[in-house]
């Protein structure tokens, strides 16, 4: 007899308590305002710390300024990196053709850039819509690392770092984490969370980060990736076995590093369908059935008794299990059997670890039924008496254990290299470790996301997995433009730009994946495969920024920005720099499908088969507007200067948009925007 709570069994009578389901809702969208605090009678309690809540809305308060920390992992400029978050980019990504392949088909994006600022510019686009992540960041093992930890440092300096701002000489480096300084842990940190923070708002509900790492910073992502995802969203630390030669000179020979893993929402995160490549081919989990007896006995299972029916089916073709009283399952009487089934009826005695399903079974005539995870199952009878559950195993099983071995090291990854005639002086990892990872996800509209490039070696990883499934991953990479020093075996080689290599390396990758699959029979699927990648470079907004006036601004000064915003468009913009960033502003992806069509003698983008117009050309009619409405797409945009100052022309714009959508439905009106 199954053994149930009966104290669990009463209704509950209550009315959903509405502050505890807004805590939960509270806790999804910000995890890191939730601490712990003392009541006055000493108990530890969950709280919402609200002075936190305002500082991630923006606001932020002189209590939370000054007061003194409560329990929490603080470090200088923590507050500071609250306020970078909530500084919004005036950036842009401007395409660069000549750089990409399959520009106008792919779906893979490299970007060129600084990390914190594209993915401030990709929240809109992508919120909510990544898959999963996965990022090497640095390590700090107390060499120098470039990215930025001064909250002085800015668009303009990144610019002036990428060569894209005047700064008369040759431009200066990020302010870094030098040898000199040391491990500073806290410059780290600073570097480390706007970035997480960012990264877990483009997660989907059921995604997932991974983040390697080593012993100098684990403890400290740990603790920042739980107040960051909630510690209840953690899903493992993989400890990493690297292949490969060690330091002999060490005291302890180290040959491991981490891979930590935080979902957006850790329910939601479906069992990975893949198994550790580890196992044996001859393991169980390789076989069509789950097969487990159900005979157990323990304090959780008291004995009872369960009655086979004639026709109960058999594992063995004829025998007989004679009544016993020394093994379980105790058998009350002989059993027989015949061409696989029971010809009589048996009662036997034991423990039971699924008796309801049993009892399922018998009751739908010996067809199979479903358990609580949905798996078909049927029950069998051994010949030693034991009776068997008998699950279909699902298409994808699941077997993930929490190490990760036999993927290679750095040399392996930089032999990979090599057979492309890449030069990387530093240490990538293995494309068969982050296959690995990306098979630990269900790759259905999947979007993946790597926002520390390096050479390129998960959008690799991305490739080859697309080319063993014949299935498209879009990925998205994101890599500083890092200059290479002049005495490395790379900018020997010609490179000078971390960037340049990866770019390099996914040209060579892709161009590779295509020759060995060509000759094979399934040609179509072979030409739909997308191993391009449409590069942007992060860049100064197209459209001039308004800077608000000081108390010291010359009157000079004043007229002459009044005068450059008469036409705020930059004059060196190309159409389709402006297309692409009014696109990401405006919350659409850069890989949606573009058309050029001509409306009213107009050229005019069409995105999304006609969901969103844009008309950048310089001039602008009544016959347009009509033209557009007569399209009625959700969204009209066009240039503001385009209507030249006639106020008269624009209102007449406005009001035949407003007609029209006084007569539509909500879905069926267009959006007229101007820019």
């Amino acid at each position: 007899m199954a053994n149930h709570d009966i104290n669990n069994t009463q209704l509950n009578g209550d009315s959903l308590n509405i502050s505890e389901q807004r805590k939960k809702e509270l806790k999804q969208l910000f995890p890191g305002i939730f601490t712990e605090t003392k009541t006055d009678d000493g108990k530890l309690v969950e709280s919402i710390d609200f002075e936190r809540l305002k500082a991630e809305l923006g606001q932020f308060s002189e209590i939370y300024d000054n007061r003194r920390e409560r329990y929490a992992m603080d470090w200088p400029g923590k507050k500071d990196t609250l306020r970078q978050i909530q500084e919004p980019s005036r950036a842009t990504l401007k395409p660069c053709r000549e750089e990409s392949v399959d520009f106008d088909s792919t779906e893979n994006l490299f970007i060129e850039g600084d990390n914190l600022e594209v993915l401030k510019l990709l929240q809109k686009s992508y919120y909510g819509a990544v898959k999963m992540i996965y990022i090497d960041p640095p390590y700090n093992t107390g060499k120098e690392f470039i990215y930025p930890d001064n909250f002085t440092e800015s668009l303009d300096t990144y610019l002036e770092y990428a060569g894209l701002k005047e700064v008369g000489g040759e431009g200066r480096k990020f302010s870094t984490n030098s040898q000199s300084e040391g491990r500073f842990h806290s410059k780290w940190l600073n570097m480390m969370y706007p970035r997480l923070y960012l990264a877990r708002n483009l997660l989907r509900e059921d995604g997932v980060i991974f983040i390697s790492i080593d012993d100098n910073e684990v403890e400290n992502l740990r603790r920042i990736g739980d107040e960051i995802f909630g510690e209840e969203n953690f899903l493992a630390l993989f400890p990493w076995r690297t292949d490969g030669n060690f330091d002999n000179q060490a005291k302890i020979k180290n040959c491991h590093e981490y891979i930590l893993a935080y979902c957006k929402q850790v329910a939601a995160f479906p069992p990975p369908p893949v198994i550790d490549p580890n196992v044996d081919n001859d393991s169980k989990l390789f076989k069509a059935d789950i097969i487990n007896t159900i005979v157990k006995n323990g304090p959780k299972n008291p004995v009872s008794k369960v009655v086979l029916p004639k026709g109960f089916p058999s594992r063995f073709s004829e025998g007989k299990i004679l009544s016993r009283n020394d093994a379980w399952p105790h058998f009350l009487t002989d059993a027989l059997v015949e061409n696989n089934q029971l010809v009589n009826s048996v009662t036997v005695e034991s423990g039971w670890s699924s008796k309801e399903l049993l009892l399922s079974f018998i009751e739908n005539d010996f067809f199979p039924v479903l358990d609580i995870k949905g798996q078909e199952t049927r029950f069998e009878l051994t010949n030693s008496g034991a009776i068997e559950a008998v699950k279909k195993r699902g298409e994808a099983s699941s077997h993930v254990i929490s190490t990760l071995q036999g993927f290679g090291g750095s040399q392996k990854a930089q032999q990979e290299l090599e057979s492309l005639g890449i030069v990387f002086d530093d240490y990538p990892k293995p494309t068969k470790l982050l296959t690995y990872l990306l098979k630990m996800q269900h790759l259905n509209d999947f979007i993946a996301l790597d926002f520390f490039a390096g050479s390129g070696s998960f959008a690799h990883a991305a490739f080859n997995l697309a080319a063993e499934l014949n299935k498209n991953i879009s990925c998205i990479s994101i890599q500083l433009p890092e200059v290479i020093d002049s005495r490395l075996k790379a900018y020997d080689a010609g490179y000078r730009k971390i960037s340049d290599i990866a770019k390099e390396r996914l040209r060579r990758a892709g161009a590779k994946i295509r020759s060995e699959l060509e000759g094979q029979l399934d040609l179509d699927n072979q030409q739909s495969l997308d191993l391009g990648f449409k590069v942007f470079k992060l860049d100064q907004s197209n459209f001039k920024q308004w800077q608000a006036p000081s108390k010291d601004t010359s009157n000079d000064e004043l007229v002459r920005q009044m005068e450059l915003h008469i036409d705020p468009v930059d004059q060196d913009a190309t159409q389709e720099d402006l297309l692409y960033e009014i696109l990401l502003k405006n919350g659409v992806k850069p890989t949606e499908q573009i058309e050029k069509i001509e409306l009213a003698g107009h050229p005019v983008y069409s995105i999304t088969e006609g969901t969103i117009l844009i008309h950048l050309e310089k001039h602008t009619d009544q016959a347009l507007m009509d033209a557009v409405l007569d399209k009625q797409p959700m969204e009209f945009i066009c240039l503001d200067s385009a209507f030249h100052g006639n106020e008269q022309m624009k209102a007449n714009a406005v009001k035949s948009f407003a007609t029209f959508n006084q007569e539509k439905d909500g879905d069926y009106r267009i959006d007229f925007k101007t820019v």
